[in-house]
């Protein structure tokens, strides 16, 4: 146990034959006792510093252990946002690709149904077309037949149809 300046000031010598001056060791006690007392507080300044210093020191290391947390998690939360942006990118293009796809596959069947209609309206206008055509052919071989010339050579008597008329009018 090291010594205090209460134990260096209470010490006693024992005395002998041809001792040391008292008033000089006592002065030099006092001093002792002085410079050990200023180291003893300059000590507890300094220990009361390091504490401080360690105390400071734990907060800040319990700071940077928080921050680095902090840093892992932010990381982590942004690497999982990340990797769901990216799914949800793929189902998205996904999406898009399988309603192109039924776009595309709809708009190619209604083209094959458009263009089996106009097929189907060719052939009707080329069945419409020669129908039309024989019905004017036979229309034009009425008008070109020579009954219509036999129809404008009789001649009728107005008077004879008049007396034919009366008389069946009479009967």
């Amino acid at each position: 146990m090291p010594l205090t300046p209460l134990d260096i000031h209470n010490k006693e010598f024992s005395k002998g034959f041809r001792g040391y001056d008292e008033d000089e060791v006592n002065e030099f006690l006092d001093q002792v006792i002085k410079d050990y007392e200023i180291v003893l507080r300059e000590k507890k300044e300094l220990e009361d510093k390091l504490n401080e210093m360690t105390d400071r020191m734990g907060h800040f290391n319990s700071l940077e252990d928080t921050l680095n947390k902090s840093i892992v998690v932010a990381q982590e939360a942004a690497e999982e946002v990340k990797r769901n942006a990216q799914k949800e990118a793929k189902l998205i293009i996904k999406e898009a690709e399988k309603n192109s796809d039924r776009i595309v596959n709809d708009s190619l069947s209604k083209a094959r149904k458009i263009a089996l209609e106009i097929e189907e309206l060719k052939k009707q206008s080329k069945v419409f077309r020669t129908r039309f055509k024989m019905l004017i052919e036979a229309q034009l071989d009425l008008l070109n037949n020579d009954d219509w010339d036999h129809l404008l050579e009789y001649e009728l008597d107005s008077t004879e149809l008049k007396s034919t008329q009366e008389e069946d009018s009479l009967a």
